[in-house]
Formats: structure tokens, C-alpha cells, sequence
């Protein structure tokens, strides 16, 4: 079950347009003659009706806002961290408590504004004193045209974002930019993600389904991380770094042996021991991907050493993440499933894909159920 559906947050108008529904809808909804022969008393509450149903409005169209839009501090860790990274935090919390200041101020001015109307002495003084009350309410809705301007270009964004369920069983593939990723993810999945032969072509978080032992997974795609300090990585890889440490999930470590990536083994490996800080408490599969351009028999000593020390900190990892029970409750084939931490496979001829699938899964479903 999606707990988070940004994509029914309401359109946000500009400043202009949101004061022309207002006006528009309180020329509608309440009389506009005033008719010869009222009494004062008739006169006033003409105009009083006129500056409370603005005012009501607008109240409720700014609080239909500020609800639609999630609260930071209210919402899972995971999207409160990928709202800060994409959107700024900061700015983020500044445009919506300036909507609500403008909410108070104007509700304020309706209160000040109905008194004077109260005790207004003629038509044409009660007329006036309206006529300032709407204007001072459109003034003060006009300042807030940046703010409006800017939750609009959010709510887009937000629309966009996948649908990622952070409490249910994922699977999340990581690694180097174009190390086949996005290829595993067609794989394993009924997912459409583009694939081409250079870096960076996954750019966002996308989410897939795929089953196994009659029960739906979600498999998550990352962008690719170089090995970098945190405070120079970009907002792409920030998505990632994200997903990886908010999302409890299985976590597949790519590595394209080929090197065909751009990047050498060793490079992919200190990498992952850069971050193996975000793997905590998760279970760890080490897949030594396009087996079909470079046989892992072919690697020299060096290489395999490096990739043996990758396993190793993966074993130490996922031992860390199971409890005594876990072998007991899997049974004889998760037992020894449980056990595998490096695979090989190739996405270009489909090999090793099922048995990638068989182990990611069998490892979330040890640690859930454990």
C-alpha cells in the first residue's frame, strides 16, 4: 500500500489568477445592489457579509494548500530526505509557513476591517472601507506570488516522483553509473527503464514489481554513485545515498567486470567500501555483472582479490543484519541461498538473472521473517 499519493496534490494558480477566483466567486455568491431606502444598519451588514465570505475564501483556499502539501517532519524519513535534496528543505518549510502567515494576516484583516464597517456612518463610507479591505487582502495575496510560483514547480516535480512504498519488501540496485542496473531492472521486472551505453542515463529513482513465492517485491533502480565526498555528489546521486539509507531493503551491489563502464575494478570496489556505512543492517549480494564480454575465470589475481574483499565486507555486513533464528525459519534451500553473497551474471544474454532473483529475495524474506 502507497502511503504517500503526491499526485493528487490540487494545482497551485499564480498570485493574479488566485485573486480573480476569489473576486469572481464573491461577485457571485452574495448580493450586489444595494437598494434605495436601507437602513444604515441594512447598509453595513451588506458590506460586512461581503469582507467575511472574502475573507472565508480565502482562508479556505490557502488551507486546501497547506494541507495537500506533505509536512517534512510528519512524513517518512526517506521522502523527507528526498524533498530536501531535491527541493531544499528550508525553502520548501519558508514558502508554505509564508502562506500561512498571509492565512492569519488576512483573517486578522477581516476581523479589523468588519469592526469599522460596524459602526460606519454612510453608505458611501461602509463602500469605501470594503473596497480597502479587498484591497489590502489582494496586496498582501499578491506578495506571496514567488512562494505560489514556487510550490507549483514542487507539486509538478512531486507528481513525478515514484511511488515507493518504504515499508514493504524492496530489493534496491546500486553500483557505478552503466554497470547494468537499469538492464537488471527489465530483467527482473515488467519496468521499461531506458538503457544506453553511457553514464548517468537513469537520472531519478524508478520503481518496478516483480514476484516471488507468491508475494509482490518492489525493485528499486538508483542512479549511479561515483566515489566521491558526500558534500560534492550531486542531487542524482543524492537520490541514491537517500534510498540507500532510508529504505529497508535488500541490497545489490553491481559490478561490471568488463569494465566496459569506464571505471576499473578496483574503482568499483573502493566505492563500496565508501559506502558500505548505508548497507548497514541490510542484506548484501555482490553480482559480477557482463560475464559475457569478460569470463570471471579471466581475471587476474589482483582483481579477484579485490572483489574477494568486497565479499568478505558483504558477509560481515549481512552477518550483522541476521538474527540466530533466520536458518531455522528458511528452511534447507533459503539456508543455503542465505549463505551466497557473489553472483555472476550477464543482463545481455539473461544469465544468472533467475538466480539473482531466487537469493535477493531469499535474503529480504530470512531477514523480514527473522
Amino acid at each position: 500500500m502507497v502511503l504517500y499519493n503526491f499526485k493528487a496534490i490540487r494545482a497551485v494558480p499564480n498570485a493574479k489568477d488566485f485573486t480573480d477566483i476569489i473576486l469572481s466567486k464573491t461577485q457571485r455568491q452574495t448580493p450586489t445592489v444595494v437598494h434605495n431606502g436601507w437602513s444604515i444598519q441594512r447598509i453595513r451588514q451588506f458590506y460586512m457579509r461581503k469582507v467575511k465570505f472574502t475573507a472565508q475564501n480565502w482562508n479556505e483556499k490557502l488551507s486546501a494548500i497547506l494541507d495537500d502539501f506533505p509536512k517534512v517532519d510528519d512524513i517518512h524519513p526517506f521522502y523527507s530526505d528526498l524533498l530536501n535534496v531535491l527541493y531544499d528543505k528550508d525553502h520548501y518549510k519558508l514558502a508554505l509557513g509564508q502562506l500561512n502567515t498571509a492565512r492569519n494576516l488576512i483573517d486578522k484583516l477581516a476581523q479589523d476591517y468588519v469592526r469599522l464597517v460596524k459602526y460606519g456612518d454612510s453608505l458611501y463610507r461602509c463602500k469605501e472601507l470594503k473596497r480597502a479591505a479587498m484591497g489590502r487582502m489582494c496586496t498582501l495575496m499578491k506578495r506571496q506570488g514567488p512562494s505560489l510560483a514556487y510550490l507549483e514547480q514542487v507539486r509538478q516535480h512531486m507528481g513525478r516522483l515514484p511511488s515507493i512504498d518504504p515499508n514493504t519488501r524492496s530489493v534496491l540496485l546500486c553500483g557505478y553509473p552503466n554497470v547494468g542496473k537499469s538492464s537488471m531492472m527489465n530483467k527482473l521486472t515488467k519496468a521499461d527503464v531506458d538503457v544506453q551505453p553511457y553514464a548517468f542515463t537513469t537520472k531519478s529513482l524508478y520503481v518496478g514489481h516483480m514476484d516471488y513465492k507468491y508475494l509482490r517485491w518492489q525493485v528499486i533502480d538508483t542512479p549511479g554513485i561515483l566515489d566521491r565526498p558526500l558534500e560534492e555528489r550531486n542531487t542524482i546521486e543524492m537520490q541514491s545515498v537517500t534510498a540507500l539509507a532510508h529504505l529497508r531493503a535488500a541490497c545489490v551491489y553491481i559490478v561490471d567486470i568488463s569494465e566496459e563502464c569506464g571505471y576499473t575494478i578496483a574503482q568499483q570496489a573502493a566505492l563500496f567500501h565508501s559506502i558500505k556505512a548505508l548497507f548497514a543492517n541490510k542484506p548484501i549480494l555482490v553480482i559480477c555483472n557482463k560475464v559475457d564480454v569478460r569470463k570471471f575465470e579471466d581475471l587476474s589475481d589482483s582483481e579477484r582479490a579485490t572483489i574477494d574483499g568486497m565479499v568478505a565486507e558483504a558477509k560481515q555486513i549481512s552477518a550483522g543484519s541476521a538474527l540466530p533464528m533466520d536458518t531455522e525459519m528458511a528452511g534447507g534451500q533459503e539456508e543455503s541461498e542465505s549463505e551466497k553473497v557473489l553472483l555472476k551474471m550477464s543482463t545481455l544474454h539473461e544469465e544468472g538473472i533467475m538466480q539473482a532473483k531466487a537469493v535477493s529475495g531469499g535474503k529480504m524474506s530470512i531477514w523480514i521473517f527473522g
